[in-house]
Protein backbone atom coordinates (compact mmCIF):
# COMPACT_ATOMS: atom_id res chain seq x y z
CA UNK A 1 0.00 0.00 0.00
CA UNK A 2 1.32 3.49 -0.80
CA UNK A 3 2.36 5.54 2.20
CA UNK A 4 0.84 8.60 0.54
CA UNK A 5 -1.71 8.48 -2.25
CA UNK A 6 -2.83 11.51 -4.25
CA UNK A 7 -5.77 11.04 -6.62
CA UNK A 8 -6.86 13.66 -9.17
CA UNK A 9 -5.86 16.52 -6.88
CA UNK A 10 -6.06 20.17 -7.91
CA UNK A 11 -5.65 23.44 -6.05
CA UNK A 12 -7.40 26.60 -7.23
CA UNK A 13 -6.62 30.11 -6.03
CA UNK A 14 -9.44 32.02 -7.66
CA UNK A 15 -8.88 31.86 -11.41
CA UNK A 16 -5.34 30.52 -10.93
CA UNK A 17 -4.89 26.74 -10.91
CA UNK A 18 -1.67 26.05 -9.01
CA UNK A 19 -1.91 22.25 -9.20
CA UNK A 20 -3.78 20.57 -12.05
CA UNK A 21 -5.45 17.22 -11.42
CA UNK A 22 -2.33 15.26 -10.40
CA UNK A 23 -2.14 11.66 -9.19
CA UNK A 24 0.79 10.12 -7.35
CA UNK A 25 1.51 6.99 -5.29
CA UNK A 26 4.41 7.35 -2.85
CA UNK A 27 5.74 4.00 -1.57
CA UNK A 28 6.11 3.39 2.14
CA UNK A 29 9.61 4.18 3.45
CA UNK A 30 10.75 5.90 0.26
CA UNK A 31 12.45 9.27 -0.25
CA UNK A 32 10.58 11.15 -2.99
CA UNK A 33 11.52 14.58 -4.34
CA UNK A 34 9.10 17.00 -5.97
CA UNK A 35 11.39 18.77 -8.42
CA UNK A 36 10.66 21.80 -10.55
CA UNK A 37 11.14 25.54 -11.03
CA UNK A 38 9.52 28.20 -8.86
CA UNK A 39 5.77 28.32 -9.35
CA UNK A 40 5.43 24.75 -10.64
CA UNK A 41 3.10 23.63 -7.81
CA UNK A 42 5.51 21.49 -5.78
CA UNK A 43 5.21 23.41 -2.48
CA UNK A 44 1.43 23.68 -2.88
CA UNK A 45 1.32 19.90 -3.31
CA UNK A 46 3.37 19.41 -0.15
CA UNK A 47 1.17 21.81 1.80
CA UNK A 48 -1.96 19.94 0.68
CA UNK A 49 -0.48 16.69 2.00
CA UNK A 50 0.33 18.46 5.28
CA UNK A 51 -3.17 19.97 5.50
CA UNK A 52 -1.89 23.55 5.35
CA UNK A 53 -3.78 23.96 2.05
CA UNK A 54 -7.10 22.34 1.18
CA UNK A 55 -7.30 20.59 -2.18
CA UNK A 56 -10.00 21.89 -4.52
CA UNK A 57 -10.56 18.50 -6.19
CA UNK A 58 -9.58 14.90 -5.58
CA UNK A 59 -8.47 13.15 -2.43
CA UNK A 60 -5.34 12.51 -0.38
CA UNK A 61 -4.60 9.50 1.82
CA UNK A 62 -1.77 8.93 4.29
CA UNK A 63 -1.41 5.21 4.86
CA UNK A 64 -4.88 3.66 4.87
CA UNK A 65 -6.53 6.87 6.10
CA UNK A 66 -8.14 9.44 3.81
CA UNK A 67 -7.13 12.86 5.16
CA UNK A 68 -8.83 15.01 2.52
CA UNK A 69 -11.62 14.34 0.03
CA UNK A 70 -12.91 17.41 -1.78
CA UNK A 71 -15.97 15.67 -3.25
CA UNK A 72 -17.17 14.52 0.18
CA UNK A 73 -16.16 17.67 2.03
CA UNK A 74 -13.79 15.68 4.25
CA UNK A 75 -10.77 17.51 5.66
CA UNK A 76 -8.62 16.41 8.60
CA UNK A 77 -6.64 19.29 10.19
CA UNK A 78 -2.81 19.25 10.02
CA UNK A 79 -2.33 18.34 13.70
CA UNK A 80 -4.26 15.07 13.20
CA UNK A 81 -2.49 13.89 10.05
CA UNK A 82 0.64 12.54 11.79
CA UNK A 83 2.85 14.35 9.30
CA UNK A 84 6.07 16.11 10.35
CA UNK A 85 6.93 19.30 8.47
CA UNK A 86 10.31 21.01 8.01
CA UNK A 87 10.02 24.48 6.50
CA UNK A 88 12.50 26.40 4.36
CA UNK A 89 12.91 28.98 7.13
CA UNK A 90 13.13 26.21 9.82
CA UNK A 91 10.47 28.11 11.86
CA UNK A 92 12.57 27.86 15.04
CA UNK A 93 11.08 29.87 17.92
CA UNK A 94 13.83 32.26 19.09
CA UNK A 95 12.43 32.69 22.61
CA UNK A 96 12.64 28.94 23.31
CA UNK A 97 15.50 26.61 24.11
CA UNK A 98 16.43 23.75 21.79
CA UNK A 99 14.57 21.33 24.09
CA UNK A 100 11.40 23.43 24.12
CA UNK A 101 11.43 23.83 20.34
CA UNK A 102 11.57 20.07 19.84
CA UNK A 103 9.10 19.36 22.67
CA UNK A 104 6.47 21.79 21.39
CA UNK A 105 4.51 19.44 19.08
CA UNK A 106 4.49 16.79 21.83
CA UNK A 107 3.06 19.24 24.36
CA UNK A 108 0.42 20.35 21.86
CA UNK A 109 -0.66 16.70 21.73
CA UNK A 110 -0.99 16.85 25.54
CA UNK A 111 1.43 14.00 26.25
CA UNK A 112 2.62 13.45 29.79
CA UNK A 113 5.74 15.34 30.87
CA UNK A 114 7.90 12.23 31.21
CA UNK A 115 6.86 11.05 27.73
CA UNK A 116 7.61 14.50 26.30
CA UNK A 117 11.08 14.45 27.83
CA UNK A 118 11.82 10.91 26.65
CA UNK A 119 10.72 11.55 23.06
CA UNK A 120 12.40 14.98 22.89
CA UNK A 121 15.76 13.69 24.09
CA UNK A 122 15.50 10.68 21.80
CA UNK A 123 14.97 12.99 18.80
CA UNK A 124 17.91 15.18 19.87
CA UNK A 125 20.14 12.10 20.25
CA UNK A 126 19.13 11.01 16.75
CA UNK A 127 20.48 14.26 15.31
CA UNK A 128 23.45 14.28 17.74
CA UNK A 129 22.36 17.45 19.55
CA UNK A 130 21.37 16.17 22.99
CA UNK A 131 24.15 18.31 24.55
CA UNK A 132 22.47 21.44 23.13
CA UNK A 133 19.09 20.84 24.80
CA UNK A 134 19.31 23.83 27.16
CA UNK A 135 20.89 26.21 24.65
CA UNK A 136 18.84 29.18 23.40
CA UNK A 137 17.72 28.74 19.81
CA UNK A 138 19.31 32.10 18.92
CA UNK A 139 22.75 30.68 19.81
CA UNK A 140 22.66 28.08 17.02
CA UNK A 141 24.29 28.11 13.61
CA UNK A 142 22.22 27.64 10.46
CA UNK A 143 23.11 23.96 10.24
CA UNK A 144 22.23 23.41 13.91
CA UNK A 145 18.87 25.17 13.46
CA UNK A 146 18.16 22.90 10.54
CA UNK A 147 18.88 19.85 12.70
CA UNK A 148 16.56 21.15 15.43
CA UNK A 149 13.78 21.65 12.88
CA UNK A 150 14.21 18.04 11.76
CA UNK A 151 14.26 16.80 15.37
CA UNK A 152 11.00 18.66 16.06
CA UNK A 153 9.43 17.06 12.96
CA UNK A 154 10.41 13.49 13.95
CA UNK A 155 9.88 13.73 17.72
CA UNK A 156 6.26 12.50 17.57
CA UNK A 157 7.19 9.65 15.18
CA UNK A 158 5.24 10.82 12.11
CA UNK A 159 3.99 8.56 9.35
CA UNK A 160 5.44 10.90 6.75
CA UNK A 161 8.13 13.58 6.85
CA UNK A 162 7.50 16.63 4.64
CA UNK A 163 10.43 18.91 3.79
CA UNK A 164 10.10 22.19 1.91
CA UNK A 165 13.55 23.15 0.55
CA UNK A 166 15.12 22.81 4.03
CA UNK A 167 18.72 23.17 2.82
CA UNK A 168 18.38 26.22 0.58
CA UNK A 169 19.55 28.67 3.28
CA UNK A 170 22.83 26.82 3.93
CA UNK A 171 26.15 27.45 2.20
CA UNK A 172 27.21 25.03 -0.52
CA UNK A 173 29.58 22.88 1.58
CA UNK A 174 27.18 22.54 4.52
CA UNK A 175 24.30 21.85 2.16
CA UNK A 176 26.17 18.91 0.66
CA UNK A 177 27.00 17.58 4.13
CA UNK A 178 23.40 17.91 5.29
CA UNK A 179 22.12 16.04 2.23
CA UNK A 180 24.06 13.00 3.36
CA UNK A 181 22.96 13.38 6.97
CA UNK A 182 19.31 13.86 6.09
CA UNK A 183 19.24 10.88 3.71
CA UNK A 184 21.02 8.73 6.28
CA UNK A 185 18.54 9.77 8.98
CA UNK A 186 15.56 8.98 6.76
CA UNK A 187 16.93 5.50 6.06
CA UNK A 188 17.66 4.93 9.75
CA UNK A 189 14.13 5.90 10.78
CA UNK A 190 12.46 4.16 7.84
CA UNK A 191 10.04 7.08 7.53
CA UNK A 192 8.52 8.12 4.21
CA UNK A 193 9.98 11.48 3.16
CA UNK A 194 8.59 13.92 0.58
CA UNK A 195 11.11 16.59 -0.29
CA UNK A 196 10.51 19.78 -2.28
CA UNK A 197 13.47 21.22 -4.20
CA UNK A 198 14.36 23.15 -7.34
CA UNK A 199 17.94 21.81 -7.17
CA UNK A 200 18.35 18.99 -9.69
CA UNK A 201 21.62 17.75 -8.20
CA UNK A 202 20.04 17.60 -4.74
CA UNK A 203 17.10 15.58 -6.04
CA UNK A 204 19.38 13.19 -7.96
CA UNK A 205 21.63 12.59 -4.95
CA UNK A 206 18.92 11.97 -2.36
CA UNK A 207 15.87 10.42 -3.98
CA UNK A 208 14.44 6.98 -4.62
CA UNK A 209 11.91 8.63 -6.92
CA UNK A 210 11.78 12.06 -8.54
CA UNK A 211 8.51 13.74 -9.52
CA UNK A 212 9.26 16.45 -12.09
CA UNK A 213 6.63 19.22 -12.11
CA UNK A 214 5.94 22.22 -14.27
CA UNK A 215 2.98 24.61 -14.47
CA UNK A 216 1.02 22.54 -11.94
CA UNK A 217 1.44 19.31 -13.89
CA UNK A 218 3.52 16.18 -13.34
CA UNK A 219 5.82 15.70 -16.33
CA UNK A 220 7.60 12.53 -15.24
CA UNK A 221 7.89 10.14 -12.28
CA UNK A 222 10.96 7.91 -12.12
CA UNK A 223 14.17 6.97 -10.39
CA UNK A 224 17.02 9.52 -10.74
CA UNK A 225 18.83 7.67 -13.53
CA UNK A 226 15.67 7.30 -15.63
CA UNK A 227 14.79 10.97 -15.26
CA UNK A 228 18.33 12.07 -16.13
CA UNK A 229 19.21 9.66 -18.94
CA UNK A 230 15.71 8.92 -20.29
CA UNK A 231 13.66 12.12 -19.86
CA UNK A 232 10.02 11.86 -20.91
CA UNK A 233 10.09 15.07 -22.97
CA UNK A 234 12.25 18.07 -23.81
CA UNK A 235 10.95 20.04 -20.80
CA UNK A 236 12.26 17.40 -18.38
CA UNK A 237 15.51 17.11 -20.32
CA UNK A 238 16.10 20.87 -20.21
CA UNK A 239 15.41 21.15 -16.49
CA UNK A 240 17.51 18.17 -15.37
CA UNK A 241 21.07 19.23 -16.03
CA UNK A 242 22.26 21.34 -18.96
CA UNK A 243 22.08 19.07 -22.01
CA UNK A 244 22.69 19.96 -25.62
CA UNK A 245 19.43 19.56 -27.56
CA UNK A 246 20.13 19.49 -31.28
CA UNK A 247 17.20 19.78 -33.66
CA UNK A 248 17.07 17.12 -36.37
CA UNK A 249 14.69 15.04 -38.49
CA UNK A 250 14.11 11.28 -38.47
CA UNK A 251 15.76 9.26 -41.27
CA UNK A 252 14.99 5.69 -40.22
CA UNK A 253 14.30 3.33 -37.28
CA UNK A 254 16.15 0.23 -36.14
CA UNK A 255 15.80 -2.27 -33.28
CA UNK A 256 18.81 -3.92 -31.67
CA UNK A 257 18.86 -6.14 -28.56
CA UNK A 258 15.38 -4.98 -27.66
CA UNK A 259 16.32 -1.29 -27.84
CA UNK A 260 14.93 1.27 -30.26
CA UNK A 261 17.41 3.37 -32.24
CA UNK A 262 16.65 6.31 -34.52
CA UNK A 263 18.86 7.69 -37.28
CA UNK A 264 18.54 11.46 -37.51
CA UNK A 265 20.07 14.18 -39.64
CA UNK A 266 20.54 17.93 -39.56
CA UNK A 267 22.65 20.40 -41.46
CA UNK A 268 26.26 19.19 -41.38
CA UNK A 269 25.77 15.94 -39.46
CA UNK A 270 23.91 12.63 -39.34
CA UNK A 271 23.87 9.81 -36.79
CA UNK A 272 22.05 7.49 -34.42
CA UNK A 273 20.51 7.79 -30.97
CA UNK A 274 18.31 5.72 -28.69
CA UNK A 275 14.59 6.40 -28.21
CA UNK A 276 11.64 5.09 -26.26
CA UNK A 277 9.65 4.13 -29.37
CA UNK A 278 9.80 4.23 -33.20
CA UNK A 279 9.29 7.63 -34.84
CA UNK A 280 7.85 8.68 -38.18
CA UNK A 281 10.32 9.35 -40.99
CA UNK A 282 10.72 13.11 -41.45
CA UNK A 283 9.43 13.95 -37.96
CA UNK A 284 11.08 16.81 -36.08
CA UNK A 285 13.06 15.61 -33.07
CA UNK A 286 15.61 16.76 -30.52
CA UNK A 287 18.80 14.80 -29.89
CA UNK A 288 19.53 15.12 -26.17
CA UNK A 289 23.31 14.98 -25.63
CA UNK A 290 24.78 15.35 -22.15
CA UNK A 291 28.05 17.37 -21.97
CA UNK A 292 29.84 14.60 -20.05
CA UNK A 293 28.95 12.00 -22.70
CA UNK A 294 30.68 13.80 -25.59
CA UNK A 295 34.31 12.97 -26.29
CA UNK A 296 36.97 14.49 -28.51
CA UNK A 297 38.30 12.10 -31.17
CA UNK A 298 41.19 12.29 -33.62
CA UNK A 299 39.57 10.60 -36.59
CA UNK A 300 38.68 7.17 -37.90
CA UNK A 301 35.25 5.72 -38.46
CA UNK A 302 32.50 6.33 -35.93
CA UNK A 303 30.36 3.46 -34.73
CA UNK A 304 26.63 3.84 -34.40
CA UNK A 305 26.49 7.29 -32.90
CA UNK A 306 26.86 10.94 -33.86
CA UNK A 307 29.94 12.82 -35.12
CA UNK A 308 30.22 16.61 -34.94
CA UNK A 309 32.97 19.03 -36.00
CA UNK A 310 33.49 22.58 -34.83
CA UNK A 311 35.69 25.29 -33.37
CA UNK A 312 36.30 25.85 -29.66
CA UNK A 313 34.82 29.19 -28.63
CA UNK A 314 35.42 29.06 -24.86
CA UNK A 315 37.41 26.99 -22.36
CA UNK A 316 35.99 27.35 -18.83
CA UNK A 317 37.99 25.99 -15.88
CA UNK A 318 35.87 24.70 -12.95
CA UNK A 319 38.62 23.05 -10.91
CA UNK A 320 37.36 19.47 -11.10
CA UNK A 321 36.56 19.75 -14.83
CA UNK A 322 36.75 22.02 -17.87
CA UNK A 323 33.78 22.99 -20.02
CA UNK A 324 34.30 23.64 -23.71
CA UNK A 325 31.85 25.62 -25.83
CA UNK A 326 32.21 24.43 -29.41
CA UNK A 327 30.63 26.17 -32.39
CA UNK A 328 29.03 23.47 -34.58
CA UNK A 329 27.31 25.08 -37.56
CA UNK A 330 24.90 27.60 -36.05
CA UNK A 331 24.80 25.88 -32.66
CA UNK A 332 26.93 26.07 -29.54
CA UNK A 333 27.66 22.58 -28.20
CA UNK A 334 28.86 22.12 -24.61
CA UNK A 335 31.11 19.29 -23.47
CA UNK A 336 33.00 18.51 -20.27
CA UNK A 337 36.62 17.29 -20.30
CA UNK A 338 39.33 16.56 -17.74
CA UNK A 339 40.49 19.64 -15.86
CA UNK A 340 44.16 19.08 -16.76
CA UNK A 341 43.49 18.96 -20.50
CA UNK A 342 44.10 22.26 -22.25
CA UNK A 343 42.42 22.96 -25.58
CA UNK A 344 42.75 26.58 -26.60
CA UNK A 345 39.89 28.64 -28.05
CA UNK A 346 40.10 28.65 -31.83
CA UNK A 347 41.10 24.97 -32.03
CA UNK A 348 39.21 22.76 -34.46
CA UNK A 349 37.86 19.60 -32.81
CA UNK A 350 35.90 16.50 -33.74
CA UNK A 351 33.32 15.26 -31.28
CA UNK A 352 31.66 11.89 -30.93
CA UNK A 353 28.91 10.40 -28.82
CA UNK A 354 27.74 6.80 -28.82
CA UNK A 355 24.17 6.02 -29.88
CA UNK A 356 23.20 4.57 -26.49
CA UNK A 357 24.23 7.83 -24.79
CA UNK A 358 22.08 10.00 -27.07
CA UNK A 359 18.36 10.21 -26.32
CA UNK A 360 15.98 11.15 -29.12
CA UNK A 361 12.76 12.96 -28.18
CA UNK A 362 9.94 14.48 -30.22
CA UNK A 363 10.67 18.18 -30.65
CA UNK A 364 8.71 20.55 -28.44
CA UNK A 365 5.73 22.15 -30.22
CA UNK A 366 6.64 25.56 -31.60
CA UNK A 367 4.09 27.38 -29.39
CA UNK A 368 5.25 25.57 -26.25
CA UNK A 369 8.89 26.23 -27.06
CA UNK A 370 8.21 29.93 -27.56
CA UNK A 371 6.29 30.15 -24.28
CA UNK A 372 9.11 28.42 -22.41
Amino acid sequence: MPSVKIENVSRHFGAVIAVKNISLDIPDGSFVSLLGPSGCGKTTTLRMIAGLEQNSTGRIAIGDRIVSDADRGQFIPPEWRNAGMVFQSYAIWPHMTVFDNVAYPLRVRKLKADVVREKTMSALRTIEMENYASRPATALSGGQQQRVAIARAIAFEPSVLLLDEPLSNLDAKLREQMRLELRGLQRKLGVTAIYVTHDQEEAMAMSDLIVVMRDGNILQIGDPESVYFRPANTQVAAFCGSPNMLEATVVQNATEDGKQFIEVEAEGWRGWGEAAAPMTKGARVAAVIRPEALKIVDGGEAGRGIRLSGRVEQNIFHGFRRTLIVKVGNHNVTLDIESNRRIEPGSEVRLQIDADRTWILPAAPVAAAAAA
